[in-house]
């Protein structure tokens, strides 16, 4: 099995098994509770790392885009708004492309179906879990792992073939 080599990130996954577990199979009898608990953690620790891999597919390829140093730290996307209303953030062909770059990226995701781009912005634009994603939608965690995915695919496919690559 995996390891989560983080330890705040392994006492969250713990934690929040422990309270699935005590939500939603609190009546089983106690002899059930240890291998629940257990199948509970492991796919809590494989959503973690499969939640990491695209991740970091995502800063990676977006963080590519922005032609910073892997050094500096941030949300690759904040690195592509310009706040700045004088426009001296960045030099004016640098700025210009990262326009045209978050243009096409936000012309692509309108492009996506409905419930792909519902649970894509959810995600990854407003920083949901899974479970949060998958209350506001009315629907299940699979579902919103499935739209997810192929919204990443679609639009990793589609931004590459523009060739806007990391």
């Amino acid at each position: 099995m995996f390891a989560v080599r983080n330890n705040e990130a392994a006492l969250d996954l713990v934690q929040d098994s422990m309270l699935r577990l005590a939500e939603h199979y609190g009546e089983r009898p106690p002899t059930e509770l240890p291998m629940l608990f257990q199948r509970i953690l492991q796919n809590a620790i494989r959503d973690y790392f499969r939640r990491n891999k695209v991740r970091s597919l995502w800063n990676t390829l977006l963080s590519g885009l922005t032609g910073k140093d892997e050094e500096e730290a941030g949300d690759p996307l904040d690195t592509l708004l310009v706040d700045d209303p004088s426009g001296l953030a960045c030099p004016p062909d640098e700025c210009l492309d990262q326009r045209r770059t978050m243009a096409t990226i936000e012309a692509e995701i309108e492009k996506l179906p409905a419930r792909q781009r519902e649970a894509f912005l959810m995600r990854y634009w407003e920083g949901l879990d899974v479970a949060e994603t998958a209350e506001v939608m009315g629907c299940t965690e699979g579902s919103v792992k499935t739209h997810c995915s192929r919204a990443v695919r679609t639009l990793a496919a589609v931004l590459s073939a523009k060739g806007i690559k990391p």
